[in-house]
């Protein structure tokens, strides 16, 4: 077996452009509904958000020429180990960004902060796909378990410690996919749902009445419509106002109602100003998103790159579902952003880093050659 060495024109050559194109249309969706609102929330939101796509597009290029395999191989450990300093600082200097979560480091001198459980989502899917490419062969081994569960746990309990249950139920469903995709046995799923349901009356009568409440607020807004549900309830609002085609580029008046609409809740004001016919754009955007990582993870099968690659469409998922859940006011309030659509820098980064990741599998996956011995 033989190793090419390609050239960075050659990577670029091989890059997924249905991918890019994905992700590049998406902020592209973001950007214009952002200037739409711009006279609500100011024009800066829209030049941060600007050069947010610039950079990530940048960090994309840069990540997908780079060898996966080659820091994957030689630098795993010290990735994880970056994870853990990351998120342990963050616990010790963090701040509130008002949401009652310290997952937030303000960069001294300048007026930027950024939230590192983001860029450790990108960190853990690749760990985590080394480690499970490592017990593969003993992956329903109870000791391979203990291991891995040490590795998520670590990572998961660090992130519950700075209160984002929303980041720490993404990453448990990145952990999941990843286990289920790795030939997990599925009574170890049946196993941990059966202790879930058994636990849940258990662990609801030691939460308190509010933390009940707000939990009831989030399957069904209208218990408390004036407190724990009004986000909820307004962001559907703007939506249904938006009918088919939207109220317009400068239109629409019910998303103002909604607080911090341009950050957890943009979807709301792509379905007010395009209506349904803008929002099944963005939703056809990201569920390419996911086909194509997909896709790319069978043609990787006995890989970590596969792990990876399940890993990036498991983000996906999981953010685009609870984001757009709660916009519609069918799921809890958890502070989850929209891939490619929420207004903030780690988000916009975050995300195309994971892109850069699943383009890097794709520009190097043909490296190998087999060539027959001479005689």
């Amino acid at each position: 077996m033989k190793v090419f060495s390609i050239t960075w024109y050659e990577k670029l050559r091989k890059l997924d452009y249905i991918v890019l194109f994905s992700a590049v249309a998406l902020t592209f969706v973001s950007l214009i509904t952002l200037a739409g609102a711009a006279h609500d929330y100011g024009a800066r939101i829209f030049y941060v958000q600007l050069v947010a796509t610039v950079l990530g597009v940048f960090m994309m290029t840069i990540i997908s020429t780079i060898d996966y395999e080659e820091i994957t191989e030689r630098f795993s450990p010290f990735i994880f180990g970056f994870c853990v300093f990351l998120l342990v600082l963050t616990l010790v200097v963090g701040e509130d960004n008002g949401s009652g979560n310290r997952n937030w480091i303000n960069i001294p001198g300048f007026p930027v902060s950024i939230q590192p459980s983001e860029f450790v989502k990108v960190m853990y899917i690749i760990t985590f796909s080394k480690h499970l490419h490592t017990l593969r062969d003993k992956i329903n081994h109870p000791k391979s378990l203990i291991r891995l569960g040490i590795h998520a746990g670590v990572i998961i309990g660090l992130v519950l410690l700075q209160g984002d249950l929303g980041s720490a139920l993404v990453f448990m469903f990145i952990t999941a996919a990843m286990l289920l995709c790795s030939g997990l046995s599925l009574w170890y799923f049946l196993g941990a749902g059966v202790a879930v349901v058994a636990a849940a009356p258990l662990l609801w009568k030691i939460l308190k009445p509010y933390q009940q409440a707000r939990i009831l607020a989030g399957f069904w807004p209208e218990t408390d419509p004036q407190d724990k549900g009004f986000q909820a309830l307004m962001s559907r609002n703007a939506i249904t106002a938006g009918g088919f085609w939207g109220t317009g580029f400068s239109g629409g008046t019910e998303y103002q109602k909604v607080p911090f609409a341009h950050t957890d809740f943009i979807f709301a004001i792509t379905g007010e100003k395009f209506g349904f016919f803008g929002a099944l754009i963005v939703i056809v955007l990201l569920c390419t998103l996911v086909v194509r990582a997909m896709v790319l993870a069978y043609k990787m099968n006995g890989s970590y790159a596969s792990y990876m690659c399940v890993g990036v469409a498991a983000v996906i998922i999981a953010q685009s579902l609870e984001n757009i859940g709660m916009c519609l006011a069918k799921l809890p309030v958890v502070g989850i952003t929209l891939p490619f659509m929420s207004y903030g820098g780690s988000s916009m980064l975050a995300s195309f880093c994971l892109i850069g990741v699943v383009q890097s599998i794709n520009a190097h996956r043909d490296k190998y050659f087999f060539e027959r011995q001479k005689s």
